[in-house]
Order: structure tokens, then sequence, then C-alpha cells
């Protein structure tokens, strides 16, 4: 199989995949990764990144370290053990906001995703009559959508007439920025916030979020992420973009494993804002008072304050480790992988020449981050099951689309040219 080059020349792609594999600065990163095995114990084909992310050499240790500190130290693993329990949540914050382009201060990790985000929405929306509206991207994740239904009900309005759903424009499947600027010009003065994943998890479309917080802050609305498919995926600038808050997942592209800590930002312009209301925990409150058991909250500025509760360690061991080899390779060098191994996957489908194959996620590189959606006309769950059967880990969502996620810590483009040629296999099979 050939794909085209720049140059009008046609090149084997499995040749191409090599030697871009040769070449790559962060191939290295691949071994402290633990990679699948297949039933007949080959090493699986793993695109599956976008829902959970492999586990890396060095968390079997981080977990066995604090195990022995628990062991050792039992309660008193709180101030003995290293580094100690009680502050244990403060390493974390560097990191992420390394990857999410923040302040530490801005960045703390806690909960799970949709806790965080009803935290978030106890304090950022805030409706009133006439400025009650929330605006949501269309076909986002449920868990958004109930999360987001459930506050409106609880302040006395309705979703029918307060959610507004950013749609695309008739017969199109991506949302451009013409379809977002008309959605603020229609209902901006009604909108009390705005909530958007950075990446689409069913088309793999990427919003452009700096403009998103441009418009919010012109026509005076609060704005929002959810950064499940955006944080460690794509190269985010939280702090300058300037949203009110954002939440995300650790478990998709940060590499934390299953139903692992989530991360909260919240902007440095809130820092001090005691007055937003907020529903408070102690792990909150003033660390050098947390102690004193007062009956007083006195709230830590910055977005440790949104804490609730003392932090699960064996997570947030399982998380720092993971932070670490991302920080480690860096965002950039993982964004510009993560664009290329989807440029060659999208020249290897299209050189297919196979009508029934559409790609769903927009080809334009600011417009997605890691993860390729596509449909197969007739054939997308029979595909999907070839896939599997062939030690391909995709994900299927309905009704008709899988979905593809090389990341670029563990995937080679070599395995971009055999997914490619599986694929040819199964549109050949079926024909």
């Amino acid at each position: 199989m050939e794909v085209n080059l720049k140059n009008g020349q046609k090149r084997p792609i499995r040749e191409r995949a090599r030697e871009m594999d040769a070449n790559d600065p962060l191939r290295s990163f691949r071994e402290e990764f633990l990679i699948p095995q297949t039933p007949g114990g080959e090493e699986a084909l793993y695109f599956c990144g976008n829902s959970l992310g492999l586990q890396s050499q060095g968390i079997r240790a981080a977990i066995e370290r604090e195990l022995n500190a628990w062991q050792r130290h039992g309660v008193l693993g709180h101030h003995r053990a290293d580094p100690p329990w009680f502050s244990y949540h403060e390493q974390l914050a560097g990191p992420m906001a390394q990857i999410i382009g923040a302040l530490p201060t801005e960045t703390v990790v806690m909960n799970t995703l949709t806790v965080n985000l009803h935290l978030m929405l106890v304090s950022f929306y805030q409706p009133v009559p006439g400025r009650h509206k929330i605006l949501v991207e269309y076909s986002c994740f449920p868990s958004d959508r109930y999360a987001l239904e459930s506050q409106i009900r609880f302040h006395g309005y309705d979703p029918a007439d307060s959610l507004v759903v950013l749609e695309p424009a008739p017969g199109k499947v991506h949302i451009s920025e013409e379809d977002i600027s008309e959605a603020f010009r229609r209902h901006g003065n009604e909108i009390a916030l705005v909530l958007v994943g950075s990446v689409n998890y069913y088309t793999g479309q990427a919003y452009p979020l700096k403009r998103m917080c441009e418009l919010a802050r012109n026509f005076g609305c609060n704005i929002g992420f959810d950064l499940a498919h955006g944080a460690g995926n794509l190269l985010l600038h939280l702090h300058d973009d300037g949203p009110d808050f954002a939440v995300w997942c650790g478990y998709k592209y940060l590499n934390g494993g299953p139903g692992t800590l989530a991360g909260c930002f919240v902007h440095d312009r809130h820092r001090e804002n005691f007055q937003l209301p907020r529903f408070a925990g102690w792990w909150g409150h003033d660390k050098k008072r947390r102690f004193l058991m007062e009956p007083t909250l006195a709230l830590i500025p910055g977005a440790e304050g949104w804490q609730l509760s003392n932090p699960p360690i064996l997570p947030m061991a399982c998380l720092l480790e993971s932070l670490r080899l991302i920080c480690q390779a860096g965002m950039p060098l993982i964004r510009a992988k993560n664009i290329a191994l989807g440029n060659l996957l999208i020249e290897g489908l299209t050189s297919l020449g196979d009508e029934r194959i559409e790609i769903l996620t927009p080809t334009r590189e600011d417009e997605r981050g890691a993860q390729l959606s596509i449909r197969v006309s007739g054939l997308g769950r029979k595909v999907f099951d070839g896939l599997s059967l062939r030690g391909v880990v995709a994900d299927w969502r309905e009704p008709d689309v899988i979905r593809l996620a090389p990341v670029a810590l563990y995937n080679r483009f070599e395995d971009i040219a055999r997914l490619v040629e599986i694929i040819q296999e199964l549109l050949h099979e079926n024909r």
C-alpha cells in the first residue's frame, strides 16, 4: 500500500512509517508502557487512549511505595511517609499546571470529573431572570448534559428553555467559528454559562477555545471547559485564554489508571473571591489551621479552596507517576506527534480510495487532537469486530462510529501502517 507524498510521489506506507519511527524524538517512551497482549501473546495495536490510557512501568512501584508506607507508619504516614500524605496533592499541581497551561495555584487534583463539574456549576452558574441559559455543544458527553440539566432544574428553570445547544449548520458535521459566533449573537445576552468540551468525544473536533473565551467575555457570560479529551492531548493555554474554570479526568490521555482522580482549574482572577457560592469541605480550609477543627471555614486561596476531602493516596500516586512521564516528554512534542500520527492515518485511509470510508473528524490540524472518528457505510460494526479479532483495540460509539486514537507516548507510526493494512483487508473481504 502506498501513500502520497507532498511532492506528488507515492511511497509504501510501511516504509514511510518505519522512517518516521526512526526519527521520532519520543520513540523511547513506548518502553515506559505496558502494551496489552492479544490472546496469541502478541502486542495489541492499542488505539483507545481516548478512553483509557495505558499503564506505565513505574506505576506498580509507586503504589507499592505507598502500601509500604501504610504498613510501616499507619496513620502517622500522613506526616512520616515520603512524601507525607497530608500534602501529597500539592506535588501534582505543578506538573498538571504545566500540561494544561496554567499556574499551579489555578490547578488542583481532586474527585472525579462530573463531581468537579457540579462543584464548578455551583460557583459559576448563577442564573437570574433574563440570563439563565447554558450554551453547550451538540453531542456532548452525556454526563455533562445530565449535570447541566440537573443544575438548571435545581435553580427552578426548565432545560427546554435554558439549555441552548450549539449545533453545526444544516447538512454539516462540524461546528464552525461562524456557528459559534452566531450562537452568541442570538443568545449571548441570555447566556449565564458556556460549557463545551475541548475535543468533542464523538466527532473528534477540537474547538477554538481562545475565541470562545473572547466571545464569552464580550457577552458577559461565564465559561468553562470539559477537558476530558483535551488534557494531555492538546496544547492548552488555560491561564492566557482565560476561562473561568475547567474540569477533566485523569485516565484518558493522562494515563492515571481506571477511574482515577480528576483535575480542576479555576482562573487566578477568582483566587481570592471567597464570595463565590460553593459547596465546601474541610480540605479546602486553611492548611495551617485545618486540624484545629474550627467551626468557621477559612478558605484556601486559589483552586485548592474548592477541595472537599482528603484525597486517596494510591490513585494519586498512579497519576503522579504518569504526569512525570508526560512532563518529561513535554506537551509541544506530544502534540506534534499526535498530529503526525493523525496525518499518516488520514493519508492511509484516503489512499484506500474506498468510498465507504468517511472521516468524521476534521482533517485540519488545528481542528483535531489525537482521535480520528470514522464511519464505514453499511459495514461499521462488521469492520470494528474484524479489527478486534485482529488484535486492534479501538472504540465503537453508537450508532455507527469507530473511534481511533493513536497516542504519542506509546503508539508507533508503524502501528498506523498496520492498522490501515488491516482496514484494507476487511474492506476487501466485504466487497
